[in-house]
């Protein structure tokens, strides 16, 4: 698994109300994230989820077992990608070097998504370009695609549109008034956030500021994720 050191820094989170896609629960403010951070290249693939899960939950396998390290994992609840990044965690390689995975924040997400950009998309405001970047409803032929096999975004992120929604670790709920830092969302909710848009979704949902949210007890086969890596950590 490669994950990209993400620089800190400070950003505007959410959209302006002159933009017409823009959702209700996309009220522009100012974060600042205070420690750089690892996060996964790409979303986590089915090869690895199973070594370490030991099975393969996704609905849309690869054709072949090799093809299978390609794919993301998805059919994947909040409470499983969780699972995941604690026995990541407990291997006696990554503990020994007192490296922690886990879900990034929602905040660590967009972040890591506009890769320094102001606009609707990373590479700009015209939705027409997403299919150089995405797999979604206009290219995917109906099912998740490999990751890494359309353009990164300017940090190197692969698939931060499309192919999966990700889960992130916040509960979801209305953003905080005024800057904050390191935002990790409330303490207690129902729905859990999700970010990205996935393979059915239009280049309308599969937007930067975009928020999901749903019960994190739930799996499709439009969930997966990809993990971030704790400051206090190191990754080679």
């Amino acid at each position: 698994m490669k994950l990209v050191l993400l620089p800190k820094g400070t950003f505007t989170m959410g959209s302006p109300e002159a933009l017409g896609l823009r959702g209700v629960d996309e009220v522009e403010h100012e974060v600042t994230i205070s420690k750089e951070f690892y996060l996964g290249l790409t979303e986590v693939t089915q090869s690895q989820y199973a070594k370490i899960m030991g099975v393969n939950p996704s609905n849309f396998k690869g054709e072949k077992e090799g093809d299978r390290a390609d794919y993301p994992v998805e059919n994947v609840s909040w409470d499983a990608a969780v699972e995941f990044c604690k026995r990541l965690s407990e291997l006696p390689e990554e503990k020994a070097a007192g490296r922690v995975y886990r879900l990034p924040t929602e905040a660590e997400w967009e972040y890591a998504c506009r890769a320094g950009s102001k606009t609707a998309y990373f590479f700009g405001d015209d939705p027409k370009s997403i299919g150089n970047y995405a797999w979604f409803e206009g290219n995917n032929n109906d099912r998740t695609r490999p990751v890494s096999k359309k353009k990164p975004n300017d940090w190197g992120l692969y698939d931060m549109y499309g192919n999966v929604w990700e889960w992130c670790s916040d509960w979801y709920g209305d953003y905080p008034k005024g800057p904050v830092t390191d935002p990790a969302g409330l303490n207690e909710g129902t729905l859990r956030v999700l970010r990205g848009g996935s393979w059915k979704d239009t280049e309308v949902i599969a937007r930067t500021a975009r928020r999901g949210r749903i019960a994190p007890l739930h799996a499709d086969n439009y969930l997966g994720f990809r993990v971030a890596l704790s400051p206090s950590g190191s990754a080679k």
